[in-house]
């Protein structure tokens, strides 16, 4: 029998708000010159944003050591909630030499602007391989996720953090929907079960299926795009953004989709990102999530389905959220429609499906995908943005 929540309660049960209000803003701005300074990388001003928010609830800052142990071996904090990906900010034995603990520590981002305070309550050294191959499954610095553990300092800072600000987004300001606001607007909406669905990807007819099978079942899709640090090479984000609008207006029922951007990094974690990704929306407000074909994979670490069979190691009521498990769908030529190998009765050479590579690849060319593969307004938008720049495709 499934699991089916029923209140769309938080994770940990409290949707945590880290963002200061006016008066603790104030108080921290008169500090601002005597506190010491550690400068985020891109990465951990998501996180930052993401904690303070609520998305990542239940955290209320950065990782101390026995969550961060907890988490890398066992896919749980210290508490025993099941939490999957390790949230750390991580500096060099010099920067940390600096810092006292039960001090404040002033948040810089990447522009030298003070956009939060770190309440530092610890400072431990952690193995950087050992995090690898728990939370990544390798320890190969060629993996992305790996790639920036490796790069990262040795030393992890811990406490509870404060959002000085909750600014528009500069780019998606319309599409900047925090937990609290989503949830909202699912009550006004009278929606009782929503199914959250993660891209990093412009949305092809593949994933348009699955997320249309989906609605068959719940009364709403919350669209949520991930806008956050990504590899060089994927889609730029105002592109995606551009396609998904498309696409809701001319093939979608308005009524029952809510498009909004996460602003969280991408991990490229696989399974334990996959887990990740569900509490992420479950937090703000989901009941469901839909999980396909290598989740939040990269190259040909994770096997195929890797990231649906991991939901079956934690009991339902323990994530709280229902993943929705969908294979590789395709165009079948013989039936003329969506399907995947459990709907299908199609031989391998009657399915269009075409991988991210061979799509860039076409586009470069100024080829249109066929519309089997792609919606032709989609298509054309990749292909315009390509000739533009084509280190945006």
């Amino acid at each position: 029998m499934s699991y089916h929540p029923e209140a769309n309660a938080p994770h940990g049960g409290e949707l945590i708000n880290r963002v200061a209000s006016a008066a603790q803003r104030e108080l921290f701005l008169t500090k601002a010159d005597f506190l010491p300074r550690v400068e985020l990388d891109e990465r951990a001003v998501s996180d930052l944003e993401m904690i303070a928010i609520g998305g990542f609830s239940p955290l209320t800052g950065f990782m101390n050591q026995a969550d961060y142990n907890r988490v890398v071996t066992e896919m749980r904090l210290a508490n025993n909630i099941v939490w999957s990906i390790p949230i750390t900010l991580s500096v060099t034995p010099v920067v940390a030499d600096r810092l006292e603990i039960g001090n404040l520590v002033r948040l810089d981002n990447p522009s030298g602007q003070f956009i939060g305070v770190l309440e530092l309550t610890e400072k431990y050294a952690y193995d950087k391989q050992r995090e690898a191959v728990n939370v990544y499954r390798t320890d190969d610095p060629k993996h992305p996720g790996v790639q920036v553990v490796y790069n990262q300092g040795s030393i992890n800072l811990a406490g509870d953090i404060w959002l000085l600000q909750r600014d528009s987004h500069p780019h998606f300001p319309s599409y900047q929907i925090d937990p609290a606001a989503a949830r909202e607007m699912f009550r006004n909406k009278g929606w009782k079960t929503i199914v959250g669905f993660q891209t990093r990807n412009p949305i092809h007819r593949a994933h348009e299926y699955i997320q249309k099978c989906a609605l068959e079942t719940v009364d709403g899709l919350f669209l949520h795009p991930l806008v956050g640090a990504t590899k060089e090479d994927d889609i730029a984000a105002d592109v995606r953004m551009r396609c998904y609008e498309i696409l809701l207006e001319h093939y979608y029922p308005l009524d029952r989709v809510i498009l909004a951007i996460n602003p969280a990094a991408m991990r490229y974690a696989g399974p334990r990102e996959a887990i990740f990704h569900a509490l992420v929306r479950k937090n703000y407000g989901c009941t469901h999530f839909i999980v396909g074909r290598d989740h939040a994979g990269v190259g040909d670490y994770y096997g195929t389905y890797d990231a649906q069979y991991i939901f079956d190691e934690f009991a339902p009521e323990e994530l709280g959220i229902v993943p929705m498990k969908f294979e590789h769908a395709f165009y079948c030529t013989r039936t003329k429609q969506m399907a995947t190998t459990k709907t299908s009765p199609s031989r391998p050479e009657e399915r269009v499906h075409l991988s991210g590579t061979k799509v860039r690849e076409m586009l470069r060319r100024g080829e249109l995908p066929p519309p089997e593969f792609s919606r032709p307004e989609v298509a054309a938008e990749l292909t315009r943005a390509m000739q533009i720049s084509p280190v945006l495709v």
